[in-house]
């Protein structure tokens, strides 16, 4: 694929150092071949969803533009998540990083690997709160995500969310 096309990624952490964690990820998705012009959305801490006897998270959602496929930009995603110790134990378990494909411009699908947009991005608030801040920016706004801003809940339940802003140390990248 030559053409760039837009995507969004949502990122979590709760283990260990999360913000250090979160930040190291982002460093090595915009050192990513085929992706560029990465924009962050606020950063919310959540409380966990699943199993609910673990350390709160922090979100954000990442825009950005690739030039990758879906599941080419998939499989760099999990990488980055091996890298940075992720282990898939328990599923909606703590973890040290979580990268999850939200949204791929112009893609709809099921396959065993992956499911565009992602199937529980509506029922998140943890990513549509994110994800709509994202939506806002000139670069996101045109018509080509106009179904997606129109399928995001209108009044998302926000309780165990609150906007989180990184201590004195690493900055987002």
């Amino acid at each position: 694929m030559d053409v760039a096309r837009q995507a969004f990624v949502g990122v979590g952490a709760n283990l260990g150092d999360r913000w250090g964690t979160i930040v190291a990820a982002l460093e090595r998705l915009r050192r990513t071949a085929g992706v560029g012009a990465v924009a962050l959305s606020p950063v919310f801490e959540s409380e966990p969803v699943g199993v609910l006897e673990q350390p709160l998270f922090l979100n954000l959602v990442a825009g950005l533009e690739t030039t990758l496929s879906p599941e080419e930009l998939l499989r760099r995603l999990q990488a980055i998540e091996l890298a940075l110790g992720r282990e898939r134990r328990v599923r909606w378990g703590p973890r040290t990083i979580d990268l999850d494909l939200l949204a791929y411009e112009g893609e709809t699908r099921t396959t065993p690997e992956i499911e565009l947009p992602h199937p529980r991005l509506w029922e998140r608030t943890f990513v549509v709160e994110p994800l709509r801040a994202l939506l806002t920016q000139p670069r996101f706004a045109g018509p080509r995500w106009m179904e997606l801003r129109r399928r995001l809940p209108a009044a998302p339940d926000e309780r165990g969310l609150r906007r989180w802003r990184p201590p004195d140390g690493p900055a987002a990248p």
